[in-house]
């Protein structure tokens, strides 16, 4: 299993009830702790419902949250060390470099098509069907395992 496959199964529990992972990439996050420029090693997710930063530690995660409401514009490009993705949300800037796992301008693509909504299933219902078939293109691009989409589908259908 590749190491962005690890991730996001890490980060699966971390999402919501009914939440649909869309595009994914691996890179390195650049972000400010206590002050200081740092950089994290993870994956950026887009969901069905927002945007999710996941990074594994050593003694535990770091996770952040975007939500496409709050998300006011994204970029990306490519120099010499890979390419790179920037988006603005409530006026501050979150960047991933060296970005080596993962459909950059698909991942970019998704963004830009929720920037500013609210999710699809804000009011709390949650399309089932619509559902199952975001996981059946999961399953069918090799993100999720066969056994992960059938406990998801039994999951959805047991709440119709």
């Amino acid at each position: 299993m590749a190491k962005i496959d690890k991730l996001i199964n890490n980060a699966q529990e971390h999402m919501e009830a009914g939440e649909c992972i869309i595009a994914s990439v691996m890179g390195a996050y650049e972000t400010k702790i206590m002050n200081k420029g740092t950089v994290r090693n993870g994956i950026f997710m887009a969901t069905d419902q927002r945007l999710i930063f996941y990074a594994k530690k050593l003694t535990g995660y770091d996770l952040e949250v975007f939500p496409y409401s709050t998300i006011s514009s994204i970029e990306m490009g490519k120099n010499l060390m890979g390419h790179y993705i920037a988006f603005f949300a409530s006026g501050n800037k979150a960047s991933m470099k060296w970005i080596n796992a993962g459909d950059v301008q698909f991942f970019v693509q998704s963004v830009k098509d929720r920037i500013g909504k609210k999710p699809d299933n804000y009011n709390g219902v949650v399309d089932a069907a619509d559902q199952i078939r975001k996981f059946s293109e999961l399953k069918d691009t090799g993100i999720i395992t066969e056994e992960e989409f059938v406990t998801k589908k039994q999951e959805l259908l047991s709440k119709m």
